[in-house]
């Protein structure tokens, strides 16, 4: 998932930066918002705004422009302010959470993950984006640019499994209880195979190997 990450301090913005690589973001750093301004119309599952920022263009000049191109954008602000009214400001503008400084880079990709997580779940119940495929879950229907792509029974279970628990870790055991059922008592290799054959469908999957343990969707 993609990240923007807007904060004129270098040293913190490193820092958290190599965390939401380590979690398997794709996160973009902007030093100031004159630069950020130009790529509010990118693609972007979260913004992370610091308010004070160098120049004429602060924090909530951003999230207001942020807006204007996409109401349903989601966004963290962060201030070495900590005061009630910018957190009442930032709310009311459409911010999804706010942090203050100093804080821990822990507890930022913790609300990085609950919010994008929010944001999937938030989705139509029909319809899910993800990596440009549109998933339609009534009729259990892929398309990809236009290209309907077919999956058995079980690999769209399997798929929707993961769509629902984005950047969660689990094991082959707990993967099979889910989507085979209390039931199966066959090897848990299974589900080797047929995320397999997932990946091979639908190679935009971020779907990572936890060697000695399981999988996870980024």
């Amino acid at each position: 998932m993609k990240i923007y990450f807007v904060e004129d301090e270098k040293d913190l913005s490193e820092i958290i930066r190599k965390y939401l690589l380590r979690e398997g973001f794709d996160i973009t750093v902007f030093y100031d918002g004159e630069t950020a301004l130009k790529h509010i119309k990118d693609k972007v599952d979260l913004w992370i705004l610091d308010i004070m920022l160098p120049g004429d263009i602060s924090g909530y000049d951003l999230i207001k422009k942020i807006k204007e191109e996409n109401s349903d954008a989601s966004i963290i602000f962060t201030s070495a302010r900590d005061q009630d009214l910018d957190k009442i400001i930032g709310l009311e503008m459409g911010s999804d959470d706010y942090l203050t400084k100093p804080y821990s880079p822990k507890e930022l990709v913790l609300r990085v993950k609950a919010i994008l997580r929010r944001g999937v779940q938030n989705q139509s119940p029909e319809l899910i984006n993800y990596e440009g495929y549109e998933i339609n879950i009534t009729k259990r229907e892929i398309n990809d640019n236009g290209v309907n792509i077919e999956l058995t029974n079980k690999e769209f279970e399997l798929l929707l499994f993961f769509l629902k628990n984005i950047n969660v870790a689990f094991d082959r055991e707990q993967i099979l209880y889910k989507v085979w059922g209390e039931n199966y008592y066959g090897s848990d290799r299974v589900v080797d195979d047929l995320l397999r054959r997932l990946r091979q469908k639908l190679p935009k999957l971020k779907i990572e190997t936890i060697y000695g343990y399981g999988y996870k969707l980024l």
